[in-house]
């Protein structure tokens, strides 16, 4: 059986569009991945769910691209 994990973050992403490139990188480090963004709510919020997620690593990726990325708990 799979050990699928929920990772959600707090982002500065507010426009749709930064979030097609933000997804992609997700998903090609992390294969098999379910990436969303939640930009209605006011954190802004990364979800990322899927199999061996590392949560430090998205943070990094995400803040590679220049926005700011934290882990909620």
């Amino acid at each position: 059986m799979l050990n699928v994990m929920v990772e959600v973050f707090k982002t500065n992403i507010k426009y749709k569009g930064q979030t097609k490139p933000v997804i992609k990188k997700l998903e090609e480090n992390f294969p098999g991945s379910n990436v969303n963004f939640d930009l209605e709510d006011c954190d802004n919020i990364l979800r990322v769910e899927g199999d061996g997620i590392c949560p430090f690593k998205i943070a990094d990726l995400v803040m590679a691209d220049g926005y700011e990325c934290e882990i909620l708990l």
